[in-house]
């Protein structure tokens, strides 16, 4: 009875509540919605930069979907993520759990492996390019080659996933270190008492503990990935014959190369709904997985 009536709103705490939601609606309102809604009427018109023109209703979104350089930035979109959600997750588990055992050097390995999170997108491209170069670079002296790594067809794309990987992967590492703190010791002293050790004790413990936390991070990191730009426009430029150009930079070129902002926007529109999408599909999964394995 006494929680029912602590959880109980009381008519006086509407006001307070609502003040202080207002900051956030109105910035949401102002910063977000308004402009998608703006994004949505101009992907429906012919419009340049400056300028919007003629009502165009689905035209766009028709040429869209008949648009292979569309479809080829898609598909370079979805292999940037396949490249980086998976290992960005397993990696970040793997350091918090580094972290969290060894208790002495906790400290320094959490700085060390968050430092490059810190980092802005300009210098971790220029230690990337650095690292890369054919003639100078560190890679191609211990490999033995003369490899130029974002000019070739194959690895360009490998090489800005490795790159954003180690530049990221920091923030994972927090995230399962904040679940791993999270679990009683008493859990783990209790399971000792009865002779459980190792991968026993992180498949009946610790993996469970953590499987929210892991779903949170893989949905995070897939809709991060799929918001790719810098990285590749910095470091490849969309090359090595457009195999690294994704999505956002393909909108990108349209909206400010080509002056087509109806165009840009129509690319918006639909890359925010594959994602939304996207994003949903594998939350079920993972809340399938979840439920199948309780």
């Amino acid at each position: 009875m006494g929680s029912s009536r602590t959880s109980r709103a009381r008519p006086g705490d509407a006001l307070p509540a609502a003040m202080l939601l207002a900051p956030y609606a109105l910035a949401f309102l102002l910063f977000f919605f308004l402009p998608t809604l703006d994004t949505l009427y101009m992907s429906l018109t012919e419009s340049s930069l400056t300028r919007t023109n003629a009502f165009v209703g689905i035209d766009n979104y028709l040429s869209l979907a008949r648009d292979p350089s569309f479809w080829s930035a898609v598909g370079n979109t979805f292999y940037f993520a396949a490249l980086t959600v998976l290992p960005l997750c397993a990696l970040g588990l793997l350091m918090a759990l580094l972290v969290n055992r060894f208790a002495r050097a906790g400290g320094w390995l959490q700085g060390a492996f968050f430092l490059p999170y810190v980092l802005p997108i300009s210098v971790m491209t220029l230690i990337a390019d650095w690292m890369l170069q054919p003639s100078s670079g560190v890679v191609n002296h211990v490999l033995g080659m003369e490899r130029a790594w974002f000019a070739d067809l194959t690895w360009a794309m490998p090489m800005v996933a490795i790159g954003t990987i180690w530049w990221t992967v920091g923030f994972n590492m927090l995230m399962f270190l904040a679940g791993l703190r999270n679990i009683p010791a008493d859990l783990y002293e209790a399971a000792a008492l009865d002779g459980a050790r190792g991968f026993t004790l992180f498949g009946s413990i610790t993996w469970p503990a953590l499987r929210p936390v892991a779903g949170m991070a893989l949905v995070l990191q897939l809709i991060a990935s799929m918001k790719v730009f810098g990285q590749t426009y910095i470091m490849t430029a969309g090359g090595p014959f457009n195999t690294t150009r994704v999505t956002l930079h393909y909108m990108y070129e349209t909206a400010f190369t080509q002056s087509d902002a109806g165009y840009a926007a129509a690319i918006a529109m639909a890359f925010v709904a594959i994602v939304v999408a996207l994003s949903l599909v594998q939350a079920g999964f993972v809340r399938w997985l979840a439920r199948k394995e309780a």
